[in-house]
């Protein structure tokens, strides 16, 4: 068979549709299907055909690559299409963003489906500069590209029936389409209201009950396993429980992570707990097709050719890719060519000095940010600062770092707070890539080492750095402050060398960017900092870092 959309192939044939499996040839021509011919029982020796995984929800943008990028990684893995919410790049950007990624995504056959994102910005107490309104919403869904609204973070605002949201959620469905929720920890009543309001979908389900609530008021509930949250091991008994009901996604990946695995892993880990080969392929293959209703083929006569070959039935490592005929990936080199990409960017931070990190001593106690490894949720500690010279200093043998968040769209000053948890005894590390709004933030042990973090991120326009006694490593992001714009194998080898580089400084996270990324997220409690200041999650409220009572008299 040569590379051309028309061939030929001698398979085992996994049919979803009649859930067994049989040795055939496949036959297509000009990128379809035009015959099953089934020559016998399943052969050992012969590869295993399926339609292909998709990846239900992503933020490509996490990946820190480009949407084509993306899909020539993900190809490896088998993947063939994701639904992915452009949230990210939404809020540095507004619709222009989400334009960006549109466009980038038309110059690859890899499948890119993108929801409206519903909620940007995230919260008004930050810094950010896109906006999407009900009319920037209705625009991006009359994209042929876009297939549903993006998940509705404001789930309190669902619940209370807020005018904005609620006018947001009828849109979609005056449309037709879809609206993908996030609501975690909502069971009973509330996931009922929840999903009454028009909510189709969650990935944020952390217990089985609340997974199980969700299912029975209508709900599809997709299993997330990402760089970030892991969720399998507690709700994969879903797969045989609601195989009908059931999708599979990352919803954050790494670079690094994303060049090690994608859902053919996920997948592989249901067959291993003992799930049914043909349940787990519905809830990893199909089920996302039927709820989103994309343009995807089943690996049936007349559909695309767009299959993946696997090796076993075990491990589902893909040696085979085609898309639309074409041979696209064969034992694990991608066929595809790059796509070359043209910057889009907003960054106007100007650089700091370390008298802008100055924090004067003026009271007894200080709030201070406390962070649990492999948890976005951090917590309020109340502490003696350190201070010398007047000023308060980071205290190494209690742990205790300065953290500052700069705003990037404009010159501004930073804002300062202390955080316990990182374990940094040497340098600093910054970050343009800092949910939601992306502003810089910053963790280090001195406020030198902290300026010639966050100013090699200025200098580059984004990006994430490392800074111990020399000069900072940054590995740049010149796509919107998030995104590089080199090859998904390049990105994926520097962010492994510079996480590496951080935990070297002395943290023992496990992934110190990750966490980093996180710190200025206001809505996950219960103590974040964002360009604006020290904020409460709990309370929903900006709080000074220095306790009340605790003044110096």
């Amino acid at each position: 068979m040569v590379n051309s959309n028309s061939g030929m192939r001698e398979v085992n044939y996994v049919s979803l549709d009649e859930r067994r499996i049989f040795s055939a040839r496949l036959v297509w021509r000009q990128g379809r299907i035009s015959g099953i011919h089934e020559t016998g029982a399943e052969r050992p020796g012969l590869g295993y055909l399926i339609p292909g995984f998709i990846d239900a929800h992503v933020h490509i943008e996490s990946a820190m690559l480009t949407p084509a990028e993306f899909g020539r990684i993900a190809l490896r893995h088998g993947t063939l299409a994701v639904v992915a919410d452009p949230h990210e790049i939404a809020n540095v950007l507004g619709v222009a963003g989400v334009r960006f990624m549109l466009e980038n995504a038309r110059e690859t056959p890899f499948h890119l489906f993108f929801g409206a994102p519903s909620c940007v910005p995230a919260t008004p107490f930050e810094t950010a500069h896109g906006v999407l309104g009900c009319a920037e919403i209705e625009a991006l869904l009359h994209q042929p590209e876009v297939c549903c609204l993006s998940e509705m973070m404001n789930f309190p605002g669902v619940l209370a029936r807020d005018p904005e949201v609620i006018s947001k959620i009828a849109l979609a469905q005056r449309l037709g389409y879809p609206v993908d929720g996030h609501a975690p920890g909502l069971v009973g009543e509330q996931a009922a209201a929840y999903v009454g309001a028009g909510i189709s979908t969650d990935h944020e389900c952390f217990s089985l009950r609340e997974a199980r609530d969700k299912i029975a008021a209508g709900m599809w509930v997709l299993i997330r396993e990402g760089s970030a949250a892991r969720n399998f091991d507690t709700l994969h008994p879903l797969i045989s429980e609601s195989p009908g009901r059931v999708m599979l996604c990352s919803d954050d990946k790494h670079p690094d992570d994303l060049l090690r695995d994608h859902i053919s892993a996920l997948a592989a880990r249901a067959l291993a707990k003992g799930h049914a080969l043909f349940d787990v392929l519905r809830c990893a293959c199909i089920n996302p097709i039927d709820h989103y209703r994309l343009p995807l083929g089943r690996l049936r006569v007349g559909d695309p050719m767009d299959a993946v070959e696997l090796a076993d039935l075990v491990d589902l490592n893909a040696s085979r890719v085609w898309l639309q005929g074409e041979l696209v990936v064969e034992e694990g080199k991608v066929l595809l060519p790059r796509v070359p990409v043209e910057p889009v960017n907003l960054f106007h931070a100007c650089p700091i000095e370390p008298s802008d990190l100055a924090v004067p001593s003026v009271g007894e106690t200080i709030r201070v940010i406390g962070v649990t490894d492999g948890s976005l949720v951090t917590s309020e500690r109340l502490l003696a600062p350190a201070t010398g010279q007047g000023r308060v200093t980071a205290d190494l043998d209690r742990d205790i770092l300065q953290i500052c968040v700069l705003n990037r769209y404009r010159p501004s000053k930073p804002a300062l707070g202390f955080i316990q948890g990182f374990g940094l005894k040497r340098g600093a590390i910054a970050s343009s890539v800092a949910h939601d709004s992306h502003n810089i933030v910053a963790v280090g042990v001195d406020p030198e080492s902290i300026c010639r973090a966050v100013n090699a991120v200025i200098e580059n326009s984004g990006g994430i750095a490392v800074c111990d006694s020399g000069e900072p490593e940054i590995l740049p992001l010149p796509l919107a402050g998030i995104m590089s714009d080199r090859s998904g194998d390049w990105v994926g080898g520097e962010y492994a060398r510079l996480d590496r580089a951080a935990r070297a400084l002395g943290s023992g996270l496990s992934a110190p960017f990750m966490t980093l990324s996180f710190m200025a997220l206001l809505v996950i409690p219960e103590l974040k900092l964002s360009d604006r200041g020290l904020f409460d999650g709990r309370r929903f409220e900006f709080v000074d870092l220095w306790l009340p009572g605790s003044a110096h008299c």
